[in-house]
């Protein structure tokens, strides 16, 4: 794996690292600390300068518009996104864009003019509806919610948890099992319409975010035209799969970007504030913290790069992206942990970002698996999957 950025990643990174700092920040001085959305026309401005970046919807290819960034890119790029007050919640408060359902790039022509196109015309705002309340680490087991075929439609009964951005969207991919005598073998994914009969958001579910929150669903004698199976009946879990393991790169990628800024700040203020007649950096036990988040920085950084360079070059990179994600995740926290402490009082203000930071992301040591299903995939791959 070459560590040397290309001078077109130099560039990229660049121009991401000011964006963030000369547009993103400045504007959250005037938000509630925990707010997690700009204004409509300070999001519309943004939207439209980075489109003139040319960096508008990422990971989207080339032939439906996007510029279709290589993973490795969008890794750096995320990093550097993070670094502000909401960036483990929304990195750049989505003014980046992108499909955010990717799974529909994989719908058929029918379902791209229905979902997908008005999707990425901004016209259509989607969810992702796999977890339920029997258990989400283990998805292939825990999926409760049915579907039985009636004529030409499939009916589904069940509910979801922890989704976001549901009580808000047109429609849903929704895993649901269809053969109740298989594991993952048995699931079908389905587009679903926020607006039918039999649809409901049962609830808001707050969480450590404050202001951001996730929604519990509920479905009854939800009725779904057969024309809305997305991939093949039975063959659902895939497409979550191989969903889950991608996302867990970037999602390492922004717990690094924060603690990236959360170092950054400890540096600047262990050498200004004076204890005792000397400044905090001359005390060893504040060196020793310094030294410690960086090696977490740097280990976390190197590798969920690695990760990204395997999937870069279509090489099995599962076991690379659970590690990226679990050292990522814990690491993150302890940065900003020992950032607030080495800030004192001020640490555990809204005055800054950091206490933001710290609730935020422990909610990543479970976020897109917990750090023990983490472990448990590790496990399997090196162990050659001789236990269940």
């Amino acid at each position: 794996m070459d560590l040397e950025l290309s001078d077109e990643q130099k560039l990229i990174v660049d121009t991401v690292r000011k964006f963030v700092r000369n547009e993103i920040v400045p504007l959250e001085a005037d938000l509630d600390p925990d707010g997690s959305e700009l204004d409509p026309a300070d999001h519309d401005r943004l939207v439209a300068q980075v489109k003139q970046m040319g960096f508008y919807g990422l990971d989207i290819p080339v032939a439906y518009g996007g510029p279709d960034v290589d993973i490795v890119t969008r890794t750096l790029m995320a990093i550097e996104m993070a670094q502000h007050r909401a960036g483990l919640y929304t990195p750049c408060y989505g003014v980046f864009g992108g499909a955010g359902l990717a799974q529909l790039f994989e719908a058929n022509e029918d379902q791209k003019q229905r979902y997908l196109y008005p999707t990425l015309r901004g016209e259509k705002h989607g969810f992702f509806g796999l977890t339920e309340p029997s258990g989400g680490s283990d998805p292939a087991r825990a999926i409760k919610t049915s579907a039985v075929k009636d004529g030409d439609d499939w009916v589904i009964n069940g509910g979801k948890i922890f989704i976001s951005g549901a009580d808000k969207a047109d429609y849903g991919i929704v895993f649901a099992r269809t053969d109740s005598s298989k594991g993952r073998e048995g699931i079908t994914c389905f587009l679903v319409d926020a607006d039918a009969p039999g649809f409901h958001v049962r609830r808001v579910v707050h969480t450590l975010r404050s202001t951001s929150y996730a929604t519990e669903l509920q479905f009854d004698n939800l009725r779904v035209s057969a024309a809305n199976v997305l991939g093949e009946v039975n063959r659902g879990f895939g497409i979550a799969n191989d969903r889950l393991s991608r996302q867990r790169i970037p999602y390492a990628a922004g717990c690094i970007g924060v603690a990236v800024k959360a170092q950054e700040m400890a540096i600047s203020y262990a050498n200004q504030r004076e204890t005792f007649g000397d400044i905090l950096a001359s005390r060893q036990a504040i060196q020793w913290m310094i030294v410690d988040n960086e090696i977490d920085i740097r280990t976390s950084t190197w590798l969920t790069l690695a990760a990204a360079h395997k999937a870069n070059r279509n090489e099995s990179f599962r076991t690379e992206a659970a590690m990226a994600k679990l050292v990522a995740s814990e690491a993150g926290g302890r940065v900003v942990d020992r950032a607030m402490q080495i800030h004192g009082g001020y640490g555990m203000t809204k005055d800054l970002p950091l206490e933001r930071w710290y609730r935020e992301i422990r909610i990543r040591r479970v976020g897109e698996g917990p750090s023990e299903v983490q472990r448990l995939i590790m496990a399997r791959d090196l162990l050659g999957g001789s236990f269940h």
